[in-house]
């Protein structure tokens, strides 16, 4: 079978907007990336006191159901729909690389209203839990999950693959 979808470019642009005493404070950057022809966007209805993963990145997309090919994913955006609660944003982290299981994870803060947004998960992460060193041999992120807390909240997800 083959595709009738034609790849395209996909443009994000954040831009911040501030006049402090008359001036402007704030700024524009805009990405393009090229050769997108998959898209996965959901809005996720995130139940109270219930891990909810939002996507599952493997370089084998048979060894989970609807893994996303973790080559090919480009763009990464979570955005907190709520307008008042917070959620923790668990990265997954595979540091054996070895499409099992994660082994660490990272979690952040997503504040009511803000995004998180990261590019490639394919060597994109790395988590170390002894000494405050930058590092530089980056591993896999293996999926994405919300912890919402007692609240029940909305979600978006947006990934762009090639």
């Amino acid at each position: 079978m083959a595709s009738t979808i034609t790849a395209s470019t996909l443009k994000v642009t954040i831009q911040e907007d501030i006049k402090l005493n008359g001036v402007q404070q704030g700024g524009v950057n805009t990405l393009n990336i090229g050769s997108v022809n998959e898209i996965y966007k959901r809005i996720v209805t995130c139940p109270a006191d219930v891990d909810t993963t939002l996507a599952v990145f493997k370089s084998t997309t048979a060894v989970a159901d609807a893994a996303l090919d973790i080559e090919d994913v480009k763009y990464i955006r979570v955005t907190n729909l709520d307008d008042s609660n917070s959620v923790n944003l668990s990265l997954q982290v595979d540091a054996g690389e070895n499409d099992g299981d994660a082994d660490e994870s990272v979690t952040l803060l997503l504040e009511a209203g803000k995004s998180f947004i990261m590019g490639s998960p394919h060597d994109g992460i790395k988590v170390k839990d002894d000494g405050a060193t930058i590092i530089t041999s980056l591993v896999d992120l293996e999926s994405i999950i919300i912890d919402p807390s007692a609240n029940a909240v909305d979600v978006e997800i947006f990934i762009a693959s090639v």
